[in-house]
């Protein structure tokens, strides 16, 4: 039955782009799943917050998470990596990509409603708390207990295509094979203390290195984010940042061993 999922993610995916004529190309998904009694999942009320849902208080019974990662073309990455601002193309990027996380979600919902199980319908982005900027369901989180990659020390989410691209889950009652979690680092600074490139292109100092340990200031990012030029396009608004993931070396894939560019 994965690969039933695997494929409907593909197909819906890959087809996007001809079916709502988007300006943004994706790369192919990056797919995994969780279990959802995963003891992870607890410890997210610890590390997140004591409001980080448990997938069973979103769906009753619930017995897996799928997610998915939608990695960005190489072109709309190499575009946000000057300046101080987002590019257009990142921007819309970010836009259409959150479009089509709510489409497959539901596109999921339906073909997981339709077998019999039940299923949830969650929201991309700005499930969050405004004042302490902490989410109730961390897509990043969940993405690392499915193991389908590891945390850089940007707080980004590496996959084996990248960090460049935007993560997605739906929790369902059906019972899946659980995606075995990766051993081996991905950020080269967390790898063998090289890199740092991320924090080195962060134009609001949201990060500092202090005695071999990186300090993240959420609010700093979020100013970025929300409180500096938002531009206004015919398809929404352009809250988004980038600055660290573009022009890194795992922009488009884990250091080493980047591949699928295009």
């Amino acid at each position: 039955m994965n690969e039933e999922i695997i494929r409907l993610i593909q197909a819906y995916a890959l087809s996007y782009q001809g079916l709502k004529h988007t300006e943004t190309v994706w790369r192919e998904p990056v797919i995994g799943f969780a279990d959802a009694a995963d003891p992870l999942f607890p410890a997210l009320k610890e590390i997140i917050g004591p409001n980080h849902a448990l997938p069973s208080d979103i769906v009753q019974g619930a017995r897996t998470v799928i997610v998915f990662f939608l990695p960005f073309a190489a072109n709309i990455v190499k575009s946000n990596i000057e300046g101080d601002e987002s590019s257009r193309a990142w921007d819309y990027a970010c836009i259409e990509t959150n479009q089509l996380i709510g489409d497959l979600s539901q596109y999921l919902y339906e073909k997981l409603t339709e077998m019999g199980f039940k299923a949830s319908q969650l929201p991309p982005t700005y499930n969050y708390d405004t004042e302490k900027l902490v989410s109730d369901w961390s897509h990043r989180s969940v993405a690392y207990i499915a193991g389908i990659g590891k945390f850089g020390i940007n707080n980004m989410f590496i996959t084996e295509k990248g960090c460049c691209g935007r993560l997605g889950s739906v929790i369902t009652d059906l019972a899946l094979t659980p995606t075995p979690r990766l051993e081996e680092e991905h950020c080269l600074y967390r790898k063998d203390g090289s890199c740092k490139k991320c924090l080195e292109k962060c134009v609001n100092d949201a990060f500092k290195l202090e005695k071999s340990r990186v300090v993240f200031d959420r609010y700093k990012c979020n100013e970025q984010i929300y409180e500096k030029i938002i531009p206004e396009y015919p398809i929404g608004l352009g809250d988004a940042c980038g600055k660290c993931m573009c022009g890194v070396p795992c922009s488009l894939g884990i250091p080493g061993k980047v591949k699928n560019k295009t």
